[in-house]
């Protein structure tokens, strides 16, 4: 989430505090005070730019509420060879897999509409060569809690190595490690059999886990996130997305 550095007598704009907040995008806060949907201090708001106190009880009108209860965010599979976010040379992008025929139906789900797709797009990465739980939203508010860099959000990992571990090279991966010259936060690394380990980050770096393996002489055969957050994997089949659950959160 974003921090916000004011001190308590400066101003802060508008969009800037609702974002700060987790209650949108930025950009999508410009279009609620927009349409008039933001209250401050009970007061409605409908200029861009208003700068108001960071202390500001700021709150959305009901139809602001449910623009924001209406929007999709899914759960995917992805297989390897799929592209997280842009398509790249080769490969193709895992929004293409969000079809009617790919939807895994569990009791009680939605069906998918064509429609659906407009503004869906993934709520962090995961690399060509990588499998698993991928996120893709239309909300803001779920973006930035995935990819808002606070490390508020744990992301878990089953990851296939080969090769001779440093001698002190699991504790280096829990902590002790850096790369492109920044410390990498501490991580949760365990053996869970004689060449799989476990993983549990509160960041993201390009191609983190891959990159540390290799700093302590490992490398990686075969990686797959299974959990972010609270919500879990499971026994979505590879290829396949559902609906986010009602009771489902990430944080």
């Amino acid at each position: 989430m974003e921090s916000l550095d004011e001190t308590p007598g400066e101003r802060v704009r508008l969009s800037k505090l609702m974002a700060g907040r987790g209650l949108c995008s930025r950009r999508e806060a410009d279009g609620l005070i927009e349409r008039g949907w933001v209250f401050v201090d009970g007061e409605r708001v409908s200029e861009l730019g208003v700068r108001v106190s960071p202390q500001a009880r700021v709150t959305l009108s009901p139809e602001a509420r449910r623009l924001q209860g209406g929007r999709m965010t899914v759960v995917l599979h992805k297989p390897v060879s799929y592209v997280s976010g842009q398509p790249e040379p080769g490969y193709r992008p895992a929004v293409g897999l969000i079809r009617a025929d790919t939807q895994f139906h569990g009791a009680g789900t939605r069906r998918f509409q064509p429609g659906m797709l407009k503004g869906l797009a993934p709520a962090g990465r995961l690399d060509i060569d990588s499998t698993g739980l991928l996120v893709l939203t239309q909300d803001g508010r779920i973006a930035r809690q995935l990819i808002g860099g606070d490390g508020a959000v744990e992301k878990e990992y089953l990851v296939r190595v080969a090769g001779r571990l440093a001698e002190n090279g699991l504790a280096l991966l829990n902590h002790g490690l850096e790369l492109d010259g920044r410390k990498l936060r501490p991580a949760q690394v365990e053996w869970i059999n004689r060449d799989q380990l476990r993983f549990v980050l509160r960041e993201g770096r390009k191609r983190q886990i891959r990159r540390m393996c290799e700093l302590v002489g490992l490398r990686v055969t075969g990686l797959k996130r299974v959990r972010i957050g609270g919500v879990y994997l499971g026994d979505l089949p590879s290829g396949q997305w559902r609906f986010l659950g009602e009771n489902e959160s990430f944080v």
